[in-house]
């Protein structure tokens, strides 16, 4: 199985992403995954949405090619980070390699609650019938008090938070085979 994950904070040293290159590593095993960046993506434009740069048409031919999207967020006023809603923007219009493209969610904040808010308004924005893509319920990732779950060489170290993970990606590869399973039996009507 093939992911990208989109992470939403672009700062060097951000949680987030070093939560995606943990998740990158850890499941190796399970599935193959590039953590694209969005940094160089410019302001979704109508006027030139037919003829893009090349970062956004490269970013799109990865989505397209991939069977799932991570979507690493953190939260940034109680809702996704601009950039991520940017990605989305592109992603969503005239070739929309988003719509049915199965997704993942996870993220991380030094709050305590996680990003439990943007993980909601981005399910919200997932669903949306412009994208439709399908998550898995209750396999949810709230990462809280961040700070203190990685140390200084950027490897998550608390137990509970890796068992979690270890159990959520299970979860998720075993729901992406019966996706994939009902897609032939869809495709063999």
């Amino acid at each position: 199985m093939k992911v990208v994950a989109i992470v939403g904070s672009i700062r060097k040293e951000s949680y987030n992403l070093k939560l995606a290159h943990y998740i990158q590593n850890r499941f190796k095993h399970l599935f193959q995954m590039e953590v694209l960046s969005i940094r160089e993506i410019p302001f979704y434009d109508q006027d030139i949405e037919n003829s893009p740069p090349q970062s956004v048409i490269d970013l799109k031919k990865k989505v397209a090619a991939a069977d799932a999207v991570l979507w690493v967020t953190p939260e940034y006023n109680s809702t996704i980070p601009g950039v991520m809603a940017n990605a989305i923007d592109w992603l969503s219009r005239v070739d929309k390699v988003m719509v049915g493209k199965p997704s993942w969610i996870v993220g991380a904040s030094m709050g305590l609650l996680g990003t439990v808010k943007a993980q909601g308004h981005l399910r919200d924005i997932l669903f949306a019938s412009g994208i439709s893509s399908p998550l898995l319920p209750g396999n949810e990732v709230y990462v809280g008090l961040v700070h203190e779950k990685f140390n200084e060489k950027g490897e998550l170290t608390d137990e509970p938070t890796r068992q979690y993970l270890d159990l959520v990606a299970e979860n998720f590869v075993k729901w992406m085979k019966e996706q994939s399973r009902l897609k032939q039996i869809q495709t063999a009507k």
